[in-house]
């Protein structure tokens, strides 16, 4: 069983919710990076996205956008992300998601990726920039690996949501509101219709993300989905670290917080 399927069922089982942290590989390094993945899950992360590192990254707010331009100007690159995730794997086994735009898949070359993921120890895949009328290749290449494509929705997809979660496989990351990434003091969706109306076309786990800003948030929309992605909000407490090992106790105090009331 896929890693991430494993993981919801576990957490269904318990009564709780799954808790999707995301970091961009390579900021402030690659080793970090690993330390950080083992502590969040230390600190109770059920699944880490691994954002690996673009320079026209759309869906992502100023946070992400500087995090991924530090890391591309240390010298990340994909060989670097898929290395680091194989040196997580063999430390644990919580499971791992790439988010990646599609151009670096495509000039990485779509099955070399898919295989090399499938090697790292990488579970599923987010390409936030790839329509739906286009993945049917992305997706079979995946799924030949045994990793999912894990699909987004929007709360302007309506009609379009049974095509973007047809086929796929994870979980479905809901975007709760317009825009890019970044942390917000509110979400003015209606998180609770949106979520119904995810569940009328499929019965994956659902997870909202974009905005979520800490446990108050996480707290309010728990009893509406299966999960919650944090992502911005500890990014920046890494570009707010000067010192490592207080930055990793900084995040792994936060991912702990949100846990608790997940």
């Amino acid at each position: 069983m896929n890693r991430i399927d494993g993981k919801f069922n576990y957490l269904k089982k318990a009564g709780q919710k799954a808790l999707i942290t995301f970091i961009t590989v390579g900021d402030p390094d690659p080793e970090t990076t690993g330390e950080l993945v083992v502590a969040m899950e230390r600190a109770g992360a059920d699944i880490v996205e691994l954002g690996i590192p673009y320079s026209d990254p759309l869906a992502d707010g100023p946070v992400i956008q500087r995090a991924s331009d530090r890391a591309l100007k240390a010298g990340t690159k994909i060989a670097t992300c898929m290395q680091t995730a194989k040196s997580i794997r063999e430390k644990c086994g919580i499971p791992l998601v790439f988010l990646v735009y599609y151009n670096s898949v495509f000039n990485y070359g779509p099955e070399k990726f898919a295989i090399d993921a499938r090697n790292a120890g990488i579970d599923g895949i987010i390409i936030p920039d790839l329509p739906v009328e286009e993945r049917n290749e992305t997706a079979a290449i995946a799924s030949s690996c045994g990793i999912h494509l894990i699909p987004l929705v929007a709360p302007t997809s309506h009609e379009r949501i049974k095509n973007i979660v047809e086929g796929a496989g994870g979980f479905v990351y809901c975007i709760s509101s317009k825009g890019v990434t970044g942390v917000r003091e509110d979400i003015e969706t209606d998180i609770k219709a949106y979520m119904e109306e995810v569940s009328r076309y499929t019965a994956l786990p659902r997870a909202l993300g974009f905005g979520i800003s800490g446990p108050d948030m996480a707290k309010r929309f728990r009893d509406c989905c299966e999960g919650l992605i944090v992502g911005s909000a500890i990014v920046r407490l890494i570009e707010q670290g000067k010192d490592r090992r207080r930055m990793l106790s900084n995040v792994c105090e936060f991912v702990s917080r949100i846990k608790e009331v997940l």
